[in-house]
């Protein structure tokens, strides 16, 4: 009788693309919400009080980084950039809103933070190969 098992490499991809499939969702969910402005979200931006740039930046942020989640080599680079926008969020609920919550923002950073360790050696292949582009090699 066989089994059928599954390596820790394959294991650990397979966990890596469902987190990446869930954050993409969620991040194109909140960014799209943000660019479509709702009534609430505009007052939510204007409490801030940093303007509705910040909403714009934040959403088309939001959507890019989804988005991004979904390419393999720019996954985990783009987890990590989402990480350090999950900092900012945090931050901003708990020192310029009113009855802020950080709990998503919260929940959002482990996620994203566990999702760039998991693809941290594709990052370092991807920033390998830009600098190798970008910068020719001096002898």
């Amino acid at each position: 009788m066989s089994t059928l098992t599954a390596s820790p490499t394959r294991s650990r991809s397979a966990v890596a693309w469902s987190l990446q499939g869930l954050l993409s969702a969620a991040f194109l969910y909140f960014g799209i919400s943000k660019l479509a402005g709702g009534e609430s979200v505009r007052a939510s931006y204007e409490e801030i009080g940093a303007g509705q740039w910040l909403r714009y930046f934040t959403g088309t942020t939001e959507i890019l980084g989804g988005v991004a989640l979904l390419v393999l080599p720019l996954a985990g680079l783009a987890a990590a950039a989402l990480a350090a926008q999950m900092v900012g969020a945090i931050v901003t609920q708990l020192v310029f809103v009113e009855d802020g919550s950080p709990v998503i923002p919260i929940v959002l950073l482990v996620l994203t933070l566990t999702a760039a360790w998991l693809r941290k050696d594709r990052s370092l292949d991807t920033l390998r190969t830009l600098r190798r582009r970008l910068l020719p090699a001096t002898r």
